[in-house]
């Protein structure tokens, strides 16, 4: 999103998930992430989820 420029309502806006549950992922807080979910954000970005995850015990 900082790469593009893009504010986190627009983005909502262009990926079809709403302001909260972006906001809960961005922060880091998310217990889990649907598939679906991961799919849009990766459309979106042009990224793999590779890029967009990371593992933490």
């Amino acid at each position: 999103m900082a790469k593009r420029k893009m504010k986190l309502n627009e983005f909502s806006d262009l990926v079809g998930i709403s302001i909260q549950n972006l906001s809960v992922l961005k922060t880091g807080k998310a217990q889990a992430v649907r598939i679906s979910t991961l799919a849009k954000l990766c459309n979106a970005l042009e990224c793999a989820p590779g890029d967009l995850l990371e593992y933490r015990e």
